[in-house]
């Protein structure tokens, strides 16, 4: 155990920056997991820290617990971790891993592309119900919300770590898919609960999920073989995308 007390260390910069920053990961090839959450999700999938930092406080009270969980292992005051964090209540620890390789294209498996989405929240909670539904590949889209930003791995809680991430994806990539895509459309397609009743949807296939605004776009839309509409019988005009993403993936996972 390294006890540092200096702000002006160069990985606790480093580590500032990827607080900050939603695409400074990409830039420096390092991801900032904060929380002993997170943290934990990492150790259960079997990532190796490369650095652990823990405040002064919260290593006093479980030192036995934590000594041996990564290759490096330092104390920072409290105040000093303050700085570290983009939370307005820090976490108290936090983990420096590598980023991980980007994955090659499995075309059988069954799959989330995500098409321009924005919203990290957005983003993370569709990893939490991918990883929770049995969707173990995300194609993300070129535009869509840094996977490994830290909002986005705060809404995924630690779904990341049980998934293979496909960032900066083109149409083309999409295209390789050899599983049908299937997509929400608000007026065309047959009822989702429908087709899940008839046994007519299925696990092995990959499902389409657009911008908030825009929603899919055209020449991705036009590779999608089955379109799906969810009743809303309250009579809103749309669901958020990561709810209405929650019911399909639901829906073809516990399909007949």
């Amino acid at each position: 155990m390294n006890l540092i007390t200096s702000r002006d260390n160069p990985r606790l910069k480093t580590i500032r920056r990827l607080a900050q920053d939603s695409q400074a990961y990409r830039k420096l090839g390092l991801v900032w997991l904060e929380g002993d959450h997170l943290c934990r999700a990492a150790l259960a999938r079997g990532v190796k820290p490369e650095l652990a930092i823990f405040t002064e406080s919260i290593w006093q009270a479980s030192e036995f617990e934590w000594a041996q969980c990564a290759a490096e292992v330092w104390v920072v005051p409290d105040e000093l971790f303050v700085g570290l964090s983009a939370l307005e209540s820090p976490a108290k620890m936090g983990f420096l891993i590598t980023l991980p390789k980007l994955p090659a294209l499995d075309p059988q498996a069954a799959t989330v592309v995500l098409d321009r989405l924005q919203d990290a929240g957005n983003v993370g909670a569709i990893l939490r119900s991918a990883s929770a539904f049995g969707f173990k590949q995300i194609v993300a889209i070129k535009g869509t919300a840094g996977m490994w930003s830290p909002k986005v791995l705060r809404a995924g809680m630690g779904a990341h770590f049980g998934l293979q991430l496909m960032e900066s994806a083109s149409l083309e990539d999409v295209q390789t898919l050899q599983v049908p895509l299937v997509g929400t459309d608000v007026h065309e397609g047959p009822f989702l609960h429908e087709l899940a009743q008839q046994g007519k949807l299925s696990r092995q296939c990959a499902w389409v999920l657009g911008h908030e605004g825009q929603g899919v776009s055209p020449e991705l839309m036009a590779l999608v073989v089955q379109k799906v509409r969810i009743a809303q019988p309250g009579g809103e005009e749309s669901l958020n995308v990561a709810t209405a993403a929650a019911i399909c993936l639901h829906a073809s996972a516990t399909s007949n």
